[in-house]
């Protein structure tokens, strides 16, 4: 913890108007976990594209092992040992782990593959990862998540990276697989590996870092040992004012029914669903990852086809109907996947908040643009969707503000039921207060909300009943106060069977 291995100082970055870095300083030192946490738009992706060599600084100096360092290129990076494990993933499927792994920085000699100095290379690096289930020959794409992931570790190990970022590494990963990659962290910083952890879990900050460093509007605010700072005062920091409650609690009135599902089954998942969902009630849905709640969702929206049971929407058999139909009847769903089927991401802001009720800025089949901008950029300011302008394209967003251009969809919509699959995923903890509380006002207006959520601190502050799934089974819903998150686990689990 004694060396100093890099020293950014005094970083600036500007993209036309916007200063998106003012003088950014940042010190990591070797076998150090390094959190940097802060809001969508706060500076961390640019200041980590700075290092890792996609951008250039305006002006600021970086000294990388006692040597000044700007790289020209993320291959410079490579070269000087600085590594990016970045939140969406670079793995070539189509390739073997091996040569996923060799990527770049292949072992050659007069144009010819060195075989024999690339497979050992690539077997000393997959040895210190302690997983002896990935094959060097494996086809990556044939492969978890969470091995994929393992997979980007085994080649920055096989670079001989001094320092490594972390860029929401576990946002798509299960609670197991978490816990190891933790474990693996935890192995690189005893071996003198400076890491950067960028997070916006602040539980998992504590469970890695050391240290860690606050960025908001593009400076560095604060900086200190993680066991002396309150997770109160990191908040603070992040957001620039007090949260004094991270879940606020609207008052609701709890209605009569509005979507019921009987016995639904899917083609694969879920195996079997009952449940009720009434007017100003949020409910929501546990379990592990593969266990059916995605498939719940899709079912009841109709992206995925029911092979037995009923979709009831105001009394109504929906089970049938195509997804406009459902649309028209109330529902709205916010997708887990947001880049591959929940946004346009060649299309504009407004296109996208508006798609699914064109109408209702429509006059005899012509759209009036004006009043639909004017709608658009309301839904922009009460979520705080940080744009240039609603024509801005959607894909050149942050991904939590296009999260949230998502969730102003369904709010511009109107629609009656809310299906929200993992709907805060990657959005700083500001922006998930306002998000909380605009799902808490839709529901005390009397929206009808179910939640889909990995994260259980987040079902424990919003829902007022929960239900767990398991295998594809949904067990009955009941009042969270009935419920603990360990609870919650050994259901999940089947710990409790029998």
């Amino acid at each position: 913890m004694s060396v100093a291995l890099l020293r950014m100082s005094e970083v600036c970055k500007s993209f036309g108007a916007n200063r998106a870095l003012d003088g950014v300083s940042l010190e990591l030192n070797s076998g150090e976990v390094h959190a940097l946490v802060g809001e969508n738009g706060a500076g961390k992706s640019t200041l980590m594209r700075i290092l890792s060599g996609a951008h250039s600084p305006d002006s600021g100096t970086m000294v990388l092992a006692g040597q000044p360092y700007r790289p020209r290129s993320p291959r410079d990076a490579r070269g000087a040992g600085v590594a990016m494990i970045y939140q969406e993933l670079t793995i070539a499927p189509h390739l073997t782990v091996e040569a996923n792994i060799l990527l770049g920085q292949e072992r050659s000699r007069f144009g010819l593959i060195r075989m024999r100095e690339s497979r050992r290379l690539v077997k000393e690096a997959l040895s210190e990862l302690d997983h002896p289930e990935i094959e060097p020959t494996t086809l990556a794409g044939s492969l978890s998540v969470g091995q994929k992931q393992l997979v980007e570790v085994a080649r920055a190990l096989a670079m001989d990276a001094k320092v490594i970022v972390f860029d929401e590494p576990t946002s798509s990963l299960t609670e197991s697989d978490a816990q190891r990659l933790f474990t693996l962290i935890d192995k690189l910083r005893e071996r003198g590996l400076a890491i950067v952890y960028i997070s916006h879990f602040l539980e998992e900050v504590r469970r890695v870092a050391t240290r860690l460093t606050v960025l908001r509007d593009g400076r560095s605010v604060s900086s200190g040992l993680v066991s002396e700072m309150s997770q109160q005062s990191i908040i603070q920091a992040m957001v620039g004012r007090s949260l004094d409650e991270l879940f606020p609690r609207i008052p609701r009135t709890i209605g009569e029914p509005i979507l019921n599902l009987e016995g639904l089954s899917g083609v694969k998942l879920p195996v079997q669903a009952n449940l009720t969902l009434r007017r100003g009630e949020i409910l929501g849905i546990a379990g592990l990852v593969g266990a059916g709640r995605t498939e719940l969702l899709r079912a009841t929206f109709g992206l995925d086809a029911v092979r037995s049971g009923r979709v009831m929407l105001r009394a109504i058999d929906a089970s049938r109907d195509s997804v406009g139909r459902r649309i028209h009847l109330g529902l709205g769903l916010v997708s887990e996947d947001r880049k591959g089927e929940g946004l346009a991401l060649g299309r504009s802001i407004e296109d996208n908040m508006t798609l699914s009720a064109l109408g209702r800025s429509a006059f005899l089949g012509c759209l009036r643009f004006r009043e639909r901008r004017r709608e658009v950029l309301k839904w922009m300011e009460r979520l705080r969707v940080k744009a240039e302008d609603p024509g801005q394209d959607v894909g050149l967003l942050s991904g939590g503000n296009q999260q949230k251009v998502a969730l102003g969809r369904l709010f511009h919509q109107r629609a009656d039921i809310f299906l929200l699959d993992e709907p805060t995923r990657g959005i700083d903890i500001g922006s998930k207060v306002e998000i909380y509380r605009q799902i808490g006002e839709q529901a005390a207006a009397g929206k009808a909300v179910l939640i889909v959520s990995s994260y259980l601190p987040e079902l424990f502050g919003l829902c007022d009943r929960l239900a767990v799934m398991r295998r594809g089974e949904l067990c009955p819903a009941r009042p969270i106060e009935d419920w603990t998150e360990h609870s919650v686990m050994e259901f999940a689990t089947g710990a409790n069977a029998g």
